[in-house]
């Protein structure tokens, strides 16, 4: 997908605050800012997003006014287009670990699988369970299932454990209602359902690629014997929903997102098709998600015999975890909004226009970067889909959600020690660091790396067909 020359014309693009050299001088350095009060002074991300974005529009020579303006803009309609997502995922997702759902999913998918296909089970029980979770509740959640599978199968940890990472983080890094993915979509104003359409489809391959077929290559390289024993906090014996109805309840919010997508393909120029209005509102994200939540205290809740007081609590448990997520992606969207008042995005567009550059290789490139240099997936996101908005005008839907896809692959890049999840994998694991990146940090190499591919893959083939 190269970058039409026909955008520059665009009469939305935001206008150049200052020349090109400075406004890139100010983007750089307001990245790097960032990247050292995160790794360097340990500082919140919130506060080190708000530095970052006044460093960017003072070196630019904006207004201090101004700057606080655009950020503040930016935090705004970024919390509210994508923190009631977020706030709703997580009651969903706690409700899935209480009841038990979460575990009957495990249970009935690795319990039918052989030997040689327990890497295969576990990636799919990632990926399922990373649907709804962030990564580092799926984590938690899975790893007393990993100990237990692969002390059975008499298997290194790894061998098992890297496919259920691998689908985890394909699931944080593409599918939307991940804040990642969600937020990049918010900023590049791509459609939520045809992104999560080809978001799973990118992620099915990738997720082979760098789950079994890589796992099994680093099972070889690192041999870590699975712990004889983990205390879990859940009562085996408590009753749990079945696994049809878990099923059923995960994939919900899924299906009638991308029935939304469908209908509306289906139905382009028929705006008032009574079956499209429909689907308009039950696919509407807040929407469906709120569907999935109240649906879920009935077929999970009250499928696991928990009673009133223990559903309000689930629900009200679930949201004090996440006020962090919101701050740092509503902060990101304030950091977002003054890249864009600069022109920043303009100069970018330009220069790509010139040189012909592919958008979604670039796209990729950038979010590499800043995920190497911050350790953070959702600031990578954050910030690389900030870079390319003015890159946009005069793409297609589906191309657009394709830029989505590749900044998410380059979100995900080698995970290494200015990275959270790289010391809660290691710890978990009981490996080295040097372990830890031959298998962690090296299967997210493999997944972002194969993510690009299939995600240029799918641009060919759509544009054959389209």
């Amino acid at each position: 997908m190269n970058f039409p020359s026909t955008v520059l014309a665009a009469s939305d693009l935001t206008q150049p605050v200052a020349g090109g050299f400075q406004l890139v001088l100010a983007a750089i350095l307001g990245i790097a800012v960032i990247v050292v009060l995160i790794t360097l002074a340990k500082l919140h991300p919130f506060l080190s997003l708000i530095v970052g974005g006044l460093v960017v529009g003072i070196v630019a020579g904006q207004n201090v006014n101004d700057v606080v303006t655009s950020f503040s803009t930016g935090f705004g309609s970024t919390a509210a287009s994508v923190g009631l997502l977020i706030a709703l995922g997580a009651m969903f997702a706690k409700l899935l670990a209480d009841s038990g759902g979460a575990d009957q999913i495990v249970d009935t998918i690795v319990g039918n699988a052989g030997a040689r296909m327990l890497p295969w089970a576990m990636a799919l029980v990632g990926a399922i369970i990373g649907l709804p979770m962030f990564f580092e509740i799926g984590l938690v959640l899975l790893m007393p299932v990993i100990y237990l599978v692969a002390r059975r199968a008499q298997v290194s940890l790894v061998s098992v454990g890297i496919p259920a990472l691998a689908g985890l983080s394909a699931m944080h890094g593409f599918v939307p209602p991940h804040p990642g993915p969600l937020t990049a979509v918010s900023n590049l104003g791509a459609d939520l359902g045809l992104t999560l359409g080809l978001g799973v489809i990118v992620a099915i391959p990738t997720v082979i690629v760098a789950g079994p077929v890589f796992g099994r290559i680093a099972g070889r390289l690192v041999d870590v014997p699975a712990p004889t024993t983990f205390d879990s906090a859940r009562d085996e014996k408590a009753q749990r929903p079945s696994f049809v109805i878990t099923l059923f309840s995960v994939l919900l919010p899924v299906v009638l997102m991308l029935a939304k997508s469908i209908t509306d393909i289906v139905w382009n120029d028929e705006a008032d098709n009574g079956v499209r209005q429909v689907f308009d509102v039950l696919g509407n994200p807040p929407i469906a998600l709120l569907i999935a939540v109240i649906v879920g205290l009935f077929t999970l809740g009250r499928g696991a015999r928990m009673d009133r007081a223990q559903l309000s609590r689930t629900l009200e448990t679930s949201l004090p975890p996440i006020a962090g997520i919101l701050l740092i992606v509503s902060a990101g969207g304030g950091f977002k909004q003054v890249l864009v008042d600069t022109g920043i995005g303009t100069k970018l567009a330009e220069w790509a226009d010139k040189v012909d550059f592919p958008v979604l290789l670039l796209a990729w490139i950038l979010a590499v970067l800043i995920r190497l240099a911050t350790g953070s997936a959702t600031v990578a996101t954050i910030t690389a889909s900030s870079l390319v908005v003015g890159l946009l005008p005069g793409l297609d839907n589906w191309e657009v959600s394709l830029v989505v896809l590749a900044v998410g692959a380059g979100s995900v890049f080698f995970s290494h020690v200015n990275d959270a999840g790289f010391w809660l994998v290691k710890e978990y694991f009981g490996m080295s660091v040097g372990q830890t990146i031959k298998t962690w940090s090296s299967m997210e190499t493999v997944l972002s790396v194969s993510g690009l591919v299939f995600v240029l893959v799918l641009d060919l083939i759509l544009k054959l067909i389209l």
